[in-house]
């Protein structure tokens, strides 16, 4: 589906917004005079355009819909991933965003401002089948929409069952309070979009280590299903340099009770990086970091069974995969259904 304002094929009178019941209008000379004329009874007065002019109106370019192209490029589409979407046109595009899954992902100028990206997150939680990304934009003065369509396939993500203090199972009354406060804080931050776009270029692993438990696992702890696992898990060891993986701003860095030391970086437009479970901060919040930035030190805190670093992404409150945004940020190469 594709719309937008159409120019060619109007006549010159139609560009320059002539019409029966104008009080002014328009006629061709070679030397640009201009004059009065009675019409019906009323002065009327004429503005007479060169012929060059008239020329020019009639080439200048109008955008039309066959002349925009919509595209994306993702490692795989399944729930979790983030897909990288590009929109291209002939001249300058001035603005534009993506709504997609109930959600609305900003896109931002590229070194050519005909060719514009954005983000879209499809969240762990979404059910497979086909979505439409509806684009609009105003470019060469015309307002373009297009809509795009990404097939979501199916996914089976694997079992994990692991074993920790039954406090983190089982909270005692006395923490009730806190969790509740804490989850609200947390969620407040990630439902916030800052319009400004700190992160640029790829997407850093933060430590050396290899992932060690995959994005979305259906989680069995203590013998009790929980939620699926929401991040990444990198091999670690206590003290390990965590490096923010793209420059940002920290939103938050605090003792959790489940995620024990936390630090959130807005990366902004929507994006964040959430790392868990550290032994020490190297940042305050309000501090703005880097890429390659220490955060803090991989710990145990929290609900862990062992010192390792839990990142989390999110994108416009999208739960994501950060191994899906450190290929889409990085590769130019893989899945174009464009």
């Amino acid at each position: 589906m594709n719309r937008a304002s159409r120019g060619h094929g109007r006549s010159v009178s139609e560009r320059l917004k002539l019409g029966a019941g104008s009080s002014f209008g328009f006629r061709v000379s070679s030397d640009g005079a201009s004059g009065s004329e009675f019409i019906g009874g009323v002065l009327r007065r004429r503005a007479v355009l060169p012929l060059w002019v008239i020329a020019a109106l009639w080439w200048l370019p109008v955008l039309e819909a066959a002349d925009v192209r919509v595209s994306h490029w993702a490692r795989a589409l399944h729930p979790g991933e983030v897909v990288r979407l590009t929109l291209e046109a002939p001249v300058e595009i001035e603005s534009a965003r993506a709504q997609a899954f109930d959600r609305s992902f900003p896109m931002f100028p590229t070194s050519d401002a005909r060719r514009w990206e954005g983000l879209v997150g499809v969240d762990l939680a979404t059910a497979p089948g086909s979505y439409g990304v509806r684009v609009t934009a105003r470019a060469g003065g015309s307002s373009l929409e297009e809509v795009h369509t990404l097939r979501i396939e199916p996914k089976e993500f694997p079992v994990r069952r692991i074993t920790v203090e039954e406090r983190y199972v089982t909270p005692p009354a006395a923490e009730l309070e806190r969790i509740q406060r804490e989850r609200e804080l947390v969620s407040g931050i990630f439902a916030e979009t800052t319009p400004r776009r700190f992160w640029e270029g790829p997407f850093l692993r933060p430590v050396p280590g290899e992932a060690t438990s995959s994005f979305g696992r259906r989680s069995i702890i203590n013998n009790q299903p929980r939620s699926p696992h929401g991040g990444t898990d990198f091999r670690a060891a206590t003290g390990t340099p965590i490096k923010a993986p793209n420059a940002g701003r920290v939103v938050l860095a605090r003792d959790l009770y489940f995620a024990g030391n936390t630090v959130i970086v807005d990366h902004g437009l929507g994006l964040y990086s959430y790392f868990a479970h550290l032994s020490e901060f190297r940042v305050e919040e309000g501090a703005l970091v880097r890429k390659g930035d220490v955060v803090g030190l991989v710990g145990a805190t929290g609900r862990v069974t062992g010192p390792h670093l839990h990142w989390t992404t999110r994108l416009v409150g999208s739960l994501v995969d950060p191994i899906s945004l450190m290929e889409v940020t990085n590769s130019v190469e893989g899945r174009d259904d464009g």
